[in-house]
Order: C-alpha cells, then sequence, then structure tokens
C-alpha cells in the first residue's frame, strides 16, 4: 500500500499490486476482514469497493492529493496536515 488516509465515509487507499493483472475487489475483502477482526467490530462493511487503475505516476500524484484534501472538504480540518 502507497498511502492511506481516515475518512469517515470512506476508507480511501493507494494501493499497488505486485501483479498488473491482480483483482483489486481480493485485496480490498481481505482488508476489510483483517480490520473487522483486528477492532473485534460487530459491525459490517458496505459490501464492494470503488476502485480506479491508474496509469501514470502524475495519476497517482494527482489521486493522491485528492484523496489527501477528503477531510477537508468535508470540513473535518481546515488542512490536510490537521
Amino acid at each position: 500500500m502507497a498511502r492511506s488516509c481516515g475518512d469517515p465515509d470512506a476508507r480511501p487507499a493507494v494501493v499497488a499490486p505486485s501483479e498488473r493483472d491482480a483483482q483489486l475487489g481480493n485485496f480490498s475483502a481481505a482488508l476489510k476482514r483483517w480490520m473487522r477482526k483486528e477492532l473485534n467490530a460487530s459491525w459490517q462493511w458496505q459490501a464492494g469497493c470503488f476502485d480506479r487503475l491508474l496509469r501514470s505516476d502524475e495519476s497517482l500524484h494527482e489521486k493522491w492529493l485528492y484523496i489527501q484534501d477528503n477531510p477537508v472538504r468535508a470540513g473535518l480540518v481546515k488542512d490536510w496536515r490537521d
């Protein structure tokens, strides 16, 4: 996983699979299972995930900046560093 950022409505993450044709949904399902187990959670995750294949480092940087600013856009913090 390259990076992740907390968000109350989602858990966005930038992931780089070791195989180009790897199914991101498999990673998402495994991560959700692991997090529920670690948190001893009684709640259920929303089914599925939204994934996007990035084709360049520039695109990766743009998407990370967008994810990084999610808490700011949601009004949770004034600056992404908070």
